[in-house]
């Protein structure tokens, strides 16, 4: 129950419904039992005999459920002496009233917890989802997204389902239970203690089936996450798919996952089942028994010898046969929380995960970038591949430079460590002299704009896409980024110009108009570092051209790192650094490293044809 503790946590303070639900619940259970109560009177009424004149005066008053009891006797007996229809129209109006409220207090007890319910569901959700926000990039690498889907959509669904649903169990049905075992214990202690003798038995046959329900489930929501990993991979891939005639390797990867997740599934809904099935014949058995033994007390050896009258044993029993219903439920939770168990843990080892990459208790805000980013002898590894080994080198205010060499060589690595969307595990990287951990990444990023290759829209407005920086920004200054980009042009001719919706990833523009907005995007923000990562190595000719000059005029006055295949794009960068296995092997002009004899520089400017 650790994993439910922890998650029911998050719908404090609890006072604002256990308070109320406890006093609505109670009532509710007060006025459940005094309907079935009534069931003796209603029965003396209808088959006992005796006159109504016995009842000789009113019971004295006292504070006590016998006072009641006594004062309603007396009501009823005194209408049967004048007539036994007015004290069965009397008896009927009080169950009535009985039934009616407590259905109205079980509403009200359902409509407070449906308030914790939704709390709940909620914060869980806003909770998972803000620490994804706040992982570090390296998480994202190793999973999938399919499953963190699963987690934040299906396991939340099942937390909703069966944990929520277990504060009601927590609460309500023990005291249901509670309360008819008050009533039973008044009517006959005998008979009662024979029922909890037997109860206990059914509870190991339940708890043995209940066992492997939580491994069954955990099954199952992974299965989800991959199945969800496979749907995301063949709608983005489809174009891919068809090009290989993969259609059928795809169709058999997802029906052999469907089939995991329909055999983990069906084990869980059999054991699942079988639960409150066991629960509902064992709970026969016990009325079953309780019928031969109380009944063959009274029919042996009388009324005296059993202790309760005929009205009383029949009473006796329709309470009982509501206990059933509590305890059946709380049978079925228990097998769904084995169920729901699962997908807590799933969610909880999201939440748990250490964040990285964490601003420093006294982080300083930036006052703007003034002299130079300096990378002094830093070092990386991915877990224990090193990337990087002693990288050292300056970017000067409004110099250009630029990281070449071979795919996995650590360029986009180093991108990714100006911005802290990793730390460094050796060695600093200083803005202005001062570590870039001293700073609050929020605000370290504010300098900062990125251009990468692989062209990110949200299924959005165009409009909204170039002001994700700036969400405050005029309809005039993002035409003028939209300009300087060379998009506005290309906007205008769309169906609803700056309102265009781009469609999932941008899929209504082509890859071009694609970088050009991303491009806007990073005008709009009019960042004083900016950082190119193979801006244009997916683009045609023509589309590279036209990007190329739209980052021309954004890189005017700023400092910027370049990351390029295309060795075209960087001859006129203040300095070029080559990288080889994740340390530095050449550096210097353009002009400087093609005359290096055997210069890697020199080798891939030839094989491009660069002179």
């Amino acid at each position: 129950m650790k994993v439910y503790r922890r998650l029911l946590a998050y719908a404090r303070p609890y006072r604002w419904f256990v308070i109320p639900f406890f006093i609505f619940t109670i009532l509710a259970v007060i006025f459940s039992i005094f309907q079935f109560a009534l069931i003796i009177p209603l029965l003396n009424v209808l088959f006992e005999h005796k006159s109504g004149n016995e009842i000789l005066s009113a019971p004295s008053f006292s504070v006590s459920t016998g006072f009641i009891r006594d004062i309603f006797y007396y009501q009823v007996y005194r209408l049967k002496a004048i007539s036994p229809v007015y004290a069965l129209y009397f008896i009927t109006f009080i169950i009535v009233c009985a039934v009616l409220l407590t259905n109205l207090f079980r509403y009200l007890a359902q409509r407070t917890l449906i308030k914790a319910r939704t709390l709940l569901v909620k914060r869980i959700r806003e909770a998972l989802f803000e620490k994804i926000n706040h992982l570090h990039m390296g998480f994202f690498t190793k999973e999938h997204k399919g499953d963190l889907i699963s987690r934040m959509n299906s396991d939340v669904f099942e937390i909703e389902g069966v944990a929520a649903n277990s504060l009601e169990v927590m609460f309500k049905e023990p005291s249901m239970i509670i309360g008819y075992f008050v009533a039973l214990f008044s009517i006959s202690t005998q008979l009662t203690l024979f029922t909890l003798v037997i109860i206990p038995l059914s509870a190991i046959g339940i708890a043995t089936v209940q066992k492997k329900l939580k491994r069954d489930a955990k099954d199952a929501q992974a299965s989800i996450g991959r199945l969800l990993t496979i749907m995301d991979e063949t709608l983005t891939g489809m174009r891919i798919i068809r090009a290989f005639n993969a259609t059928g390797f795809t169709l058999r990867k997802f029906s052999r996952e469907n089939d995991f997740y329909r055999n983990a599934s069906l084990a869980g809904f059999k054991r699942r089942e079988m639960a409150p099935a066991f629960s509902e014949a064992a709970g026969v058995l016990v009325v079953a028994g309780i019928l031969l033994y109380g009944g063959s007390l009274i029919l042996k050896n009388g009324q005296s010898a059993a202790g309760i009258q005929a009205s009383e044993f029949i009473a006796f029993i329709a309470i009982f046969s509501q206990v059933l219903r509590p305890a059946k439920a709380m049978v079925i939770a228990g097998a769904n929380i084995q169920r729901g168990r699962g997908a807590g843990e799933r969610i909880l080892e999201i939440i748990d995960k250490p964040i990285e990459v964490v601003d420093k208790v006294n982080a300083i805000e930036t006052n703007g970038f003034h002299h130079s980013i300096e990378l002094q002898n830093v070092d990386f590894s991915y877990n224990d591949t090193p990337v990087l080994k002693d990288i050292s080198f300056t970017i000067p205010k409004g110099k250009t430079i630029a990281l070449i060499g071979s795919s996995g060589v650590g360029k986009s690595t180093i991108a990714d460590l100006i911005p802290r969307f990793y730390d460094v595990k050796g060695g600093a990287i200083l803005l202005d002299g001062i570590n870039i951990r001293e700073y609050k990444m929020e605000s370290l990023r504010s300098l900062m704009s990125f251009v990468t290759q692989e062209t990110f829209l949200f299924n959005d407005t165009i409009f909204n896409n170039i002001s994700l920086g700036r969400p405050d920004a005029t309809e005039e200054e993002i035409m003028e980024a939209a300009k300087i980009a060379n998009a506005h042009e290309f906007i205008m001719q769309t169906e609803d110009g700056y309102q265009t919706i781009t469609g999932d990833r941008g899929i209504r523009l082509s890859g071009g108009q694609r970088q050009r907005l991303c491009i806007a995007r990073a005008v709009l923000k009019n960042p004083s570092i900016l950082i190119l990562d193979e801006a244009t190595s997916s683009l045609d000719t023509e589309s590279e051209r036209i990007v190329q000059d739209a980052l021309s005029k954004l890189m005017e006055g700023r400092t910027t790192l370049v990351i390029a295949h295309r060795l075209s794009t960087i001859k006129a960068a203040d300095e070029i650094i080559v990288l080889h296995d994740g340390q530095i092997i050449e550096r210097g002009h353009h002009n400087e490293l093609i005359e290096i004899e055997e210069g890697v520089y020199r080798k891939l400017t030839r094989m491009q044809h660069i002179a």
